[in-house]
């Protein structure tokens, strides 16, 4: 007797994209492999795509591995230099017909409505077209940037095709997922301008199906760290305990990091503690050159998964203060979550989107681009928290964010069914 097979596909931009996503992907993969599923995938995009898409990306030489049954698939483009757009899309879209003609129960969760969505439905679609008759039940997850940047872009310029498009593509999945409360909110917000324009039902539709479901997060990667590696891990940086506020996360300008190196400037802790700024992105020059005068600011653009709760665990706040921008909004706050389970200083971060739903009353609040205010918080956490207030916040954050753990989440998301037993 053996177990029955089933696979499940998860089409996403993966590692070696630094993006909270490419983690949630590859924590449900290895959640997957403990609930029955005997082959697990990750569909995703050619190293050479996601270098000229001009992507933050981890060092190739250190990422960590996946666990065996675990298959990471890039496809090659399909067609050459003629076909400018669409390439990479259309091999991916043809790997995922030929998984689905296999005669394999299959699970396609897609993150990114664009373009992972439209890879599983026009998959789907071809495979049953061409008479495969799959089986398979579809999964579209709507992550922030699906709403704050791609369908906000389309109504800021008046492209209501494009949007429609979105939803009926977002809305032909059996389940539509959102990545917190706030996504959902505005999923549905969207909708409703949507349907005023073009008479389309989209909104009624997101009411009634789409649901949350948050960011799975490997808790064993933060909890109960070795205190010697902690140590060890900040004396190659020339750190001390309890000795910086850490900001870890993509340098661009809606994590507020112009904000903080400006508010850590004026702040009276910088006498004691440094400010560490750790992570790439589109701002990471500018900052460079704000704070080329001042040394006690590091930059850290080499941090890899297995440092990070070293770092974060070390530090006498981790401080995010992400603020709304066109382009993109906080709707829930990864490495927020990240940072409660890893323990050590406060967090001082905004209610910006979806954050208040990842630290709830467990952080330090201001407003978002309040440099006054970040400044006056700063000085608060490192010079004025007594000993018991800093380990009561920490206590709290850690319970909190056990919510988020990846186990839970996934057994959340994916129905559990009994494994079938066959000769």
């Amino acid at each position: 007797m053996i177990p029955s097979h089933r696979r499940l596909v998860i089409v996403v931009r993966a590692d070696p994209v630094i993006c909270g996503h490419s983690g949630e992907a590859r924590n449900l993969a290895e959640v997957a492999l403990t609930r029955g599923f005997t082959d697990v995938r990750l569909l995703t995009w050619p190293i050479p795509a996601l270098r000229a898409a001009g992507l933050p990306l981890k060092p190739l030489d250190r990422l960590l591995p996946y666990s065996p049954g675990i298959t990471v698939e890039r496809p090659e483009p399909v067609g050459d230099y003629r076909v400018p757009d669409g390439r990479h899309q259309s091999g991916l879209t043809g790997r995922l017909v030929e998984l689905l003609a296999e005669p394999v129960p299959t699970t396609c969760l897609s993150m990114y409505l664009a373009p992972h969505t439209s890879v599983v439905v026009d998959a789907v679609a071809s495979a049953r077209a061409a008479g495969y008759a799959p089986d398979v039940h579809t999964i579209a997850k709507a992550v922030g940037s699906d709403v704050t940047n791609v369908i906000r872009s389309c109504l800021r310029e008046g492209r209501f095709g494009a949007a429609t498009v979105l939803f009926t593509t977002f809305l032909a999945n059996d389940e539509v997922v959102a990545v917190s409360d706030y996504t959902r909110d505005e999923i549905i917000a969207s909708a409703e301008q949507v349907d005023a324009h073009c008479g389309t039902g989209f909104a009624e539709q997101c009411r009634r199906r789409v649901t949350v479901s948050y960011p799975p997060i490997d808790s064993t990667a933060f909890l109960d760290l070795d205190q010697a590696e902690v140590d060890a891990a900040l004396a190659r940086r020339g750190l001390d305990r309890d000795g910086y506020v850490l900001f870890l996360s993509r340098v661009t300008r809606a994590k507020g990091i112009y904000e903080l190196v400006t508010a850590f400037s004026r702040a009276r802790c910088r006498s004691r503690v440094k400010l560490v700024v750790a992570g790439t992105g589109p701002a990471l020059a500018d900052i460079r050159a704000l704070a080329a005068a001042d040394e006690r600011v590091l930059f850290l653009d080499d941090v890899d998964d297995s440092e990070k709760a070293l770092l974060m665990h070390g530090c006498a706040a981790y401080a995010l203060p992400t603020k709304p921008e066109p382009d993109f909004v906080e709707t829930f706050g990864i490495a927020l979550a990240e940072k409660m389970l890893a323990g050590g200083g406060p967090i001082i971060t905004t209610t910006t989107g979806g954050t208040g739903e990842a630290v709830g009353d467990t952080a330090v609040i201001v407003r978002p681009g309040d440099v006054a205010g970040l400044a006056a918080a700063l000085d608060r956490v490192v010079l004025d928290l007594s000993a018991a207030e800093r380990h009561d916040m920490e206590m709290r954050a850690r319970a909190r964010a056990l919510r988020f753990d990846r186990a839970a989440v996934f057994d959340d998301l994916f129905p559990q069914t009994p494994v079938i037993e066959v000769a």
